[in-house]
């Protein structure tokens, strides 16, 4: 993949940092106050019309429906975005959400190399 101009770095930099206070703004009337949302990513592709908007979600067992949440209230996101950014660049993406489980999979890992410590003293005892 090539490498993201100056410019694209620049506006997915912009759409991530508006977007997250979209999120705070609007987030509890869509999926309430329990679930917390972070922005982690954003791409652009080179022509600036479209972005990648990866989220982590936390507190929360069913990942998938805050995002279907999210894609349902697209139009009022979007809106929302717009008038934030639209000072900062000629036209507003358009955008999709998706899922970045990283940092469970970080989780998962700590986990499993714990698991494997307690099992490797417990052996040496």
């Amino acid at each position: 993949m090539a490498k993201e101009s100056k410019r694209q770095l620049q506006i997915s930099e912009v759409i991530r940092r508006n977007f997250s206070i979209v999120l705070q703004q609007e987030g509890g009337y869509i999926y309430g106050t329990e679930a917390l949302v972070t922005v982690t990513t954003v791409k652009v592709t080179p022509d600036l019309s479209l972005a990648k908007i990866y989220l982590s979600v936390y507190n929360t067992e069913d990942k998938e429906a805050i995002i279907l949440l999210l894609e349902e209230e697209y139009a009022r996101l979007k809106q929302a975005l717009a008038s934030r950014i639209k000072k900062q660049t000629r036209r507003i993406p358009n955008f999709s959400m998706y899922l970045d489980d990283t940092l469970d999979e970080m989780y998962k890992l700590n986990h499993v190399f714990d698991n494997l410590n307690k099992e490797k003293k417990s052996e040496e005892e």
